[in-house]
């Protein structure tokens, strides 16, 4: 501290001495009082200050934890929204039914980290020979029966799917999938996405990029009916 030119160089009992002299110090400084490391006391009675400034700096903490996850959930978002922005020029700019397919494919691999996606079209697609990620079955077969009680759904549908359902979608690799995005387009067939990991699909999770993209992929097709 510092008088008139003359330098003194303070000890702890010095400020404890100049802090009671100044209570109010920390009402001017309520950044410092956060800072400070006070003790917690071992008496039958506790400091009512001292729990109160406890509870400040976990709610602190946790506001600034919670800070940290909506910046990260922000900036997934905006990636995925410009992923769906690209995603519905790339299709537009196709010029054939099976290439929107094989982009939209390729598109929904990357972007969802997807293991294995499936197309099930109501209407053949031609230049399309032999894939095993597209069927051609259609839509009043009764190989389609244990899709009838979500045809009707406009809303993916994220989860755990019944045993025929998986069958139908991924074959022989029905039984390494344990979770699927589902997405039903309406006058066209259904779009899966599986994956190996039970929860990477889950009720509840956020679908509205999934929900563009399927009706981008849509919109596209609809050009070559």
């Amino acid at each position: 501290m510092e008088f008139d030119g003359i330098t003194e160089k303070l000890g702890a009992h010095e400020v404890a001495t100049w802090l009671r002299r100044h209570p109010v110090f920390l009402q001017q400084f309520p950044d410092l009082a956060q800072s400070l490391v006070v003790p917690r006391e071992s008496g039958a009675t506790a400091s009512l200050a001292s729990y109160q400034l406890e509870i400040l700096r976990e709610k602190n903490r946790e506001l600034n934890q919670r800070l940290h996850e909506l910046f990260a959930t922000a900036q997934d978002n905006e990636r995925l929204a410009v992923r769906a922005h690209q995603l519905t020029l790339a299709l537009m700019k196709q010029t054939s039914a099976a290439d929107t397919l094989r982009a939209m494919a390729a598109a929904l691999a990357e972007d969802f980290h997807g293991d294995l996606v499936r197309f099930v079209l109501f209407h053949p697609v031609a230049a399309i020979d032999d894939a095993d990620w597209l069927q051609v079955i259609a839509a009043d077969s009764p190989r389609l029966a244990t899709f009838r009680d979500i045809m009707g759904n406009p809303e993916p549908i994220c989860g755990r799917l019944h045993p025929d359902k998986n069958t139908l979608l991924y074959g022989v690799r029905a039984d390494d999938v344990q979770s699927t995005a589902l997405l039903v387009l309406p006058g066209f067939g259904l779009v899966a996405v599986g994956s190996c990991d039970g929860n990477r699909f889950y009720p509840g999770m956020g679908t509205l990029f999934l929900r563009m993209m399927g009706e981008a992929l849509a919109a596209a097709l609809q050009r070559f009916q």
